[in-house]
């Protein structure tokens, strides 16, 4: 009976223990699932050399930015932002539906020296950068800057953006504005002369970030006013989005809506009213040049001027010199019937009838 107690209690216990394998055994590749990774063909090359790059754990459909990068190490970064990084000799890649990818880089002096790293950056999706050591073949190597320590930037108070579009901008001038943003120094130790990375982005593409350094020192504990500026491309309108990151971290994004340029479409109206009526003037000048004159003898049938009817004279008596008063020039008037000298004269005595029966 012993024996046989003791032999349940054991496969009970067994039970016990393959259900808490079971159990767990799901849940320990996911808590160790691994992030991503990049790889290298060589570890070393020379200019004008090529590597492979390749990589895994990459969220699928992403693009991913390939870069030789100097003054960086992995752990640290590149320091220098993309400033020290090739980027002319750049390769893109998109990661497949495994999340992985494989990609040819050619091998090229950055503009920094060494320590070199390879660097993969997420273009889309999210924003994981992944360092590989490298080492560029017969370029300068210098040890890496001091940092500052532990401090730590992060943004106190709302961010705005200052300044206004002038006329210029009106007729295509890239439009420019201020990033004010009051930051504080959550470490341990003073930040001197950060640099942030400002990027605008519009619609569905990423930003495309620049370096801005700011030129002071932020002590632990305190806090300051940075100003950065932004410039976005020559006749650019509509929503943008600009961002503001440090140490690879995002702090800010701000909205920006920018005004279509009217005066750009202003002007395309005017040019195409004013050039066609140009060039319609100069082709009737042509025209009038190229046409042949008239001669004063052969004009056309419809232009012969048709012969007026003859005009009434009206009839007008000559008066007769014999008439005309001798102390006066103007004729006199003459009735037509009789002449003045054979008027008839009246007698110097006649007898009247008045009176008599």
């Amino acid at each position: 009976m012993r024996h046989s107690g003791t032999t349940r209690w054991a496969r009970t216990a067994g039970a016990l223990l393959t259900a808490l394998a079971l159990v767990l055994l799901p849940a320990a590749p996911a808590a160790a699932a691994p992030g991503p990774a990049v790889e290298l063909s060589q570890a070393e090359g020379g200019k004008g050399g090529e590597i492979t790059v390749s990589g895994s754990g990459w969220k699928p459909g992403a693009l991913l930015m390939l870069l030789i990068c100097g003054q960086a190490a992995p752990g640290k970064g590149v320091i220098g932002g993309t400033n020290s990084c090739a980027n002319t000799d750049g390769r893109a890649a998109t990661v497949d539906a495994r999340g992985a990818f494989s990609a040819k880089l050619p091998v090229t002096e950055p503009p920094k020296p060494c320590p070199c790293v390879v660097h993969v950056a997420g273009v889309t999706g999210p924003q994981d950068a992944v360092d590989r050591e490298f080492t560029v073949a017969g370029h300068p190597t210098a040890p890496l800057p001091e940092t500052s320590g532990d401090g730590r930037l992060a943004v106190l108070a709302a961010v705005r953006l200052d300044g206004s579009s002038g006329l210029l901008t009106w007729f295509g001038a890239p439009p420019r504005r201020e990033v004010v943003l009051t930051v504080g120094n959550l470490g341990s130790a003073p930040v001197k002369d950060p640099v942030f990375q400002v990027g605008t982005s519009h619609g569905v593409f990423a930003p495309q970030y620049e370096e801005r350094q700011w030129s002071g020192t932020v002590e632990p504990g305190r806090k300051a006013l940075v100003r950065l500026p932004v410039e976005l491309t020559a006749g650019a309108h509509g929503d943008y989005q600009v961002s503001v990151r440090y140490a690879g971290k995002v702090l800010v994004e701000q909205p920006w809506g920018v005004g279509r340029p009217w005066g750009v479409v202003l002007f395309w109206l005017l040019l195409a009213v004013v050039v066609p009526a140009a060039l319609f003037r100069i082709g009737m000048a042509v025209v009038d040049r190229a046409r042949p004159a008239t001669s004063p003898d052969r004009r056309p049938a419809e232009t012969t001027a048709r012969p007026r009817p003859p005009r009434l004279r009206r009839r007008t008596r000559t008066p007769d010199p014999a008439l005309r008063d001798q102390g006066d020039d103007q004729p006199t008037a003459v009735l037509p019937w009789f002449r003045p000298d054979s008027a008839p004269s009246a007698p110097e005595s006649s007898p009247t009838t008045k009176g008599h029966a």
